[in-house]
Parts: C-alpha cells; sequence; structure tokens
C-alpha cells in the first residue's frame, strides 16, 4: 500500500541538467543549488529497541558526544550553505572531501559509490509545484556507515514526518532493525514522491485530453510538449536510480562493504521493483500523451474537413447557376429568351428550383 506523504508548497526550482552539470574544483567544496538562504541545521536520533534519544538545535561541535554507536544513530542535516559545518560533520565522520563535494554539487546525477566503510548514496527527489507544470527537485544524499545514518537535504520538508513518529511511538520494526533498514526506509520514503508526481502528471494529462477532443487551440499543443517534457524528465531521473538499487545486489556478494544485513537485502529488492514498475508506468503514460496529439491533430483534421466541405457544397450550387448565368451574358442576337416579356423572371425561377432541388438532394444523400 502507497504511503502518501504529506504535501507542501513548494517554490519554483529549475530541472536538473544531466547533460552537462556545473564543473567544481574538487579541493573546494561549494554548494551549488538554490537554496542558500536556508539555515543549516542538524537533528540527531539514538535509538534501540528500548530507548531513544533525540536532540535538535545543537552544533556539531556536540556531535561525538551525542552518538552512540552501541545504538543506532540517524543524523538528519537541513541546509547545505554552511559548508563549514558541512566539513565539521565530515570531519567527524571521516568522511572524505570528494564525496563531501558530491553531497553539495547538486548537478549530480542519482548514483550508488560504495566503499570500504561507508555507502554513499545521492537522489533526487521530485514532486509537483502547485498550479504549475514544473516539477520541484531537492536532491537528498545518504551516507551508510557502521552504526550511524546520516542523511543531507537541501531544505526542511515533510518527506520523513511519518519514519520519526515510527520511531517515536516505537511503530512497526525500525526499533529492532539496523541502520540499513533506516535507510530503506527513507528511499521508501522519497520514491513515494515518484507515485504522487506521475500521479498530478496523469491527471493533468486526463484533463488535456479531455481539451484535446474539441479544441484546436495552439495552447493545447504546448501543454503536451511540456507533460512529454515532465515524463522524459522523470524516467531521465528514474533510471540512475533503478540502476543503483540494482547495484546494491551486489554488495550482497562481496567483501568490500558488510554493513547491510543479508535478511534486509530483499527490502532494497522491493525498491527496485518499484522503479521498474515506475519506468513501466512512465512509458504507457508516455503512449497516453501521443494520443493527446492524436486527438487534437484529429480533431484539427476534421473542422479542416468540415471547411472543405461547406465550401465543396456552397461551390457545387452556385457551378450551375453560374453556367446559366454564362450562357445568357454572352450577348448574341439571335437569342429568342431575350425578347421574352417574362423570360428574365422564367429563368430565375428556372435557377430557383435547381438551387432547391440540388439542395434537397445533397441533403438526402447526406452531405451536409
Amino acid at each position: 500500500m502507497l504511503i502518501r506523504v504529506i504535501r507542501v508548497k513548494k517554490k519554483l526550482v529549475r530541472k536538473i541538467k544531466y547533460k552537462k552539470g556545473r564543473k567544481v574544483i574538487p579541493s573546494i567544496l561549494e554548494y551549488t543549488g538554490i537554496h542558500k538562504t536556508i539555515k543549516t541545521e542538524v537533528q540527531l536520533f539514538v535509538y534501540d529497541n528500548e530507548s531513544l534519544d533525540e536532540y535538535k538545535h545543537f552544533t556539531t561541535s556536540d556531535l561525538q558526544q551525542c552518538v552512540d554507536y552501541t545504538k543506532v544513530n540517524w543524523l538528519n542535516i537541513h541546509g547545505l550553505n554552511d559548508i563549514a559545518a558541512i566539513q565539521e560533520i565530515g570531519a567527524n565522520f571521516s568522511i572524505d572531501n570528494f564525496i563531501l563535494g558530491d553531497i553539495l554539487n547538486t548537478t549530480k546525477r542519482t548514483k550508488l559509490d560504495e566503499y570500504n566503510d561507508v555507502l554513499f548514496f545521492n537522489i533526487k527527489s521530485l514532486l509537483p509545484i502547485e498550479d504549475s507544470n514544473i516539477i520541484g527537485v531537492e536532491q537528498i544524499s545518504f551516507l551508510l556507515k557502521k552504526g550511524i545514518l546520516i542523511s543531507f537535504q537541501e531544505k526542511r520538508s515533510d518527506f520523513f514526518v511519518h519514519i520519526r513518529e515510527r520511531i517515536r511511538t516505537h511503530a512497526g520494526i525500525v526499533r529492532n532493525k539496523k541502520a540499513d533498514y533506516l535507510l530503506y526506509l527513507l528511499l521508501d520514503a522519497i520514491m513515494e514522491n515518484f507515485y504522487i508526481t506521475i500521479e498530478s502528471e496523469e491527471d493533468k494529462v486526463e484533463h488535456l485530453i479531455n481539451i484535446a477532443k474539441t479544441s484546436t487551440e495552439r495552447t493545447v499543443l504546448e501543454e503536451v510538449e511540456k507533460h512529454r517534457d515532465n515524463y522524459n524528465f522523470l524516467k531521465r531521473s528514474i533510471i540512475p536510480l533503478r540502476d543503483s538499487l540494482y547495484a546494491i545486489k551486489s554488495i550482497k556478494d562481496d567483501e568490500i562493504f558488510n554493513e547491510i544485513d543479508d535478511k534486509n537485502f530483499t527490502f532494497f529488492d522491493r525498491l527496485h521493483q518499484k522503479s521498474l514498475e515506475l519506468l513501466e508506468q512512465i512509458e504507457y503514460d508516455l503512449a497516453t500523451i501521443d494520443s493527446v496529439s492524436n486527438f487534437y491533430f484529429s480533431t484539427q483534421n476534421h473542422k479542416l474537413n468540415e471547411v472543405m466541405k461547406t465550401l465543396t457544397v456552397v461551390s457545387v450550387f452556385f457551378m450551375p447557376l453560374t453556367f446559366i448565368v454564362g450562357v445568357y451574358g454572352m450577348n448574341f442576337e439571335n437569342m429568342p429568351e431575350l425578347k421574352w416579356e417574362y423570360g428574365y423572371f422564367i429563368i430565375l425561377g428556372l435557377m430557383f428550383m435547381l438551387f432547391v432541388g440540388m439542395a434537397v438532394y445533397f441533403k438526402k444523400k447526406k452531405w451536409y
């Protein structure tokens, strides 16, 4: 069953350009996102099956005093513009600078890196912006080490509210599991946003289909192309996620990183299956978008055919009348009808009867 996260009003954000990412000097840490004014905040959960400690609004220098490696530690960072704080967190947990650089560089595509003692996961969270055809993008990064999971968010959001409540209320099995299971829950919550985004796009496309059946306005085709771009953007976002989730399966067979419990690999396999379902749904929706274009062009062709049929019927009505007028407009001397007293009225009557006869015949044939 899908878990719906609470929607929040989002600011206008630009789409991530995968083909041409911003070049950043590896030795210099620089946040490349757009949330430059958001203050960096740190939140820490330390828990096991028996106890829970929650820390808020503390400085990064207090981390080592709060972390308990005998329990599960979830360190969540909101805001990435405080480079000094990010560097201090990296120093506390022995995180290499090139990993911190990938966390701060939001132009990177979704990726999974496996090292001796750490698993780095970088993912894009997508949600539709209300009253707009633009998709909001936020980069979220995860570092999984022994006994600790660190998540980096560009800004405060409600993606993980239900997970925090499950930890606080000891609901489910999250307090009985290690940090790898928590990583699964967080990734699953982010993937739910893809479902919300696709559902929102489908509702808009369905409305567009109804409009395209009757409207020939050019704006319909423009809207179709916008939604096609959104679906292709979703597809480009999910494909590297699918590959990264598939790569987690290989961790089970190597000896480089062993912080994922063998029993929990099945959860990540579920996420991989979800990514395949999302891609299949997007392919289906892209075909639906094509049908909207077909509706639009069919409506245009039908309207054009109706116009041409009307013009053709009108021309056929006047062709014999024009012929009669042309004959009697030649002004030959030996045309006895010209000297008839009622010749003018007889010809007009003949033309009228011919017009009515053709109209009745065409109507009977259902030509108009």
